[in-house]
């Protein structure tokens, strides 16, 4: 957040009610030892870490998902409210399609937040409530709020398995990291004054995104046309007038080649 953020370090940290001698001890010991640096001091608190799987880049990408709801990806990230501070977007991203299933604009990132997210995406997907072989697993980073013991509970409760990425293999979570980024490119265009002027704009963005924003890497379809199962039928009818064209224009060829050339013209 420091890095990325626009404002100088100074500030940032004032936004985040950071001081700046925690914030540089923490920054010295995690350019030292890297992620364990931050925890190295505290043996306590990782033996209370909950027991998760541990993916990698290259784990990911050789399994990929196959059908919609199997892989549920989650991430913060952070937009400001002028002379509000900062505020924390939580999202839920379904892996296959690229489909935002759920978001809410939170005032801190707590595992009470992601718990809320995740209750509007079972609530919405609606598989609390269906006969399936596997519920959907969580793909998160390690961030303190998806390592807590208080959502660890949760996902028992709700029989989903939580996968977290490998330290210093960010790229697991490429697709709702580029999501991110993606939103913020526009959003970030315009100042928001009160947190309800800005959950209107991610609102309209999310929408763009599902229903309106043709997306490459699931072939030129929206995520909503491949959560919901249209994306065959498209693709169909998209190879049949491809066909129908390419003949077309196979026989203007051929009768262009036919007509007699203009007098001179050899």
């Amino acid at each position: 957040m420091v890095e990325e953020s626009s404002l100088s370090v100074k500030q940032t940290l004032r936004e985040m009610d950071v001081s700046r001698s925690s914030f540089y001890e923490w920054y010295r010991r995690y350019k030292g030892e890297g992620y364990d640096g931050l925890t190295s001091k505290h043996k306590d608190l990782r033996q209370a870490c909950p027991v998760f799987t541990v993916v990698s880049a290259k784990d990911r990408f050789e399994h990929p998902t196959t059908r919609t709801n199997e892989l549920w990806q989650t991430d913060f990230t952070y937009l400001k409210v002028v002379q509000w501070g900062w505020y924390y977007l939580s999202t839920v991203m379904d892996d296959f399609s690229r489909y935002i299933i759920a978001w809410q604009l939170c005032r801190t990132m707590k595992a009470e937040e992601v718990k809320n997210t995740l209750d509007m995406a079972i609530a919405e997907t609606g598989v609390e409530h269906v006969q399936v072989v596997q519920r959907p697993r969580l793909l998160s980073d390690n961030g303190a709020c998806f390592i807590s013991h208080e959502l660890k509970k949760y996902l028992e409760v709700h029989e989903i398995r939580h996968v977290r990425t490998k330290v210093y293999h960010p790229m697991t979570q490429g697709k709702i990291e580029r999501y991110h980024r993606s939103m913020k490119n526009l959003i970030l265009l315009d100042n928001y004054y009160a947190p309800a002027e800005l959950t209107a704009r991610i609102r309209e963005w999310v929408d763009y995104y599902n229903h309106q924003r043709y997306h490459e890497a699931i072939d030129n379809l929206t995520p909503a046309d491949k959560y919901h199962g249209r994306d065959r039928v498209i693709l169909k009818k998209r190879e049949k007038v491809r066909k129908e064209t390419m003949k077309m224009r196979r026989e203007l060829n051929r009768t262009a080649m036919l007509e007699p050339l203009p007098n001179g013209i050899s």
